[in-house]
């Protein structure tokens, strides 16, 4: 994705942190990590931390996992953090991640995180796709 122009001189950029670390902290509609923090959903990845911006947040659609599927070989499992409550994900993004070799695990934000935190400790390939909450 291509810089987003927003004045002269000044160019956002999408949010990533090129590394794999532990989520810190979550609540206030964001995340903590790497001494940094972040506004709004996030997917933590092999190859980094993306900001994350699923299109109907909490439900989660196959196109939200573009970056994830992209991933697969490097990804067991996926903990998807749907917000302060579990919801199920759809049959169509349960069967696509299986056909990919991905097994997945919706539970809350909350969950997630810290199974996810716990996971990367132990250097397993472990993805997550964090809803933010308040």
């Amino acid at each position: 994705m291509a810089p987003a122009p927003t004045g002269p001189g000044i160019m956002m950029r999408e949010a990533h942190f090129p590394g794999r670390a532990p989520i810190d902290s979550y609540g206030n509609g964001g995340f903590r990590f790497a001494d940094m923090s972040h506004r709004g959903s996030i997917l933590c990845l092999p190859s980094g931390i993306y900001g994350w911006d699923p299109k109907e947040p909490p439900a989660v659609g196959i196109d939200d996992l573009a970056k994830v599927l992209a991933e697969s070989g490097d990804i067991e499992i996926l903990l998807i953090g749907t917000g302060r409550d579990l919801r199920p994900l759809p049959k169509t993004v349960r069967e696509a991640l299986r056909a990919a070799g991905i097994a997945c695990e919706p539970m809350s934000t909350g969950a997630a995180l810290r199974t996810f935190n716990v996971l990367l400790a132990e250097e397993r390939a472990v993805a997550a796709a964090l809803v933010a909450v308040d």
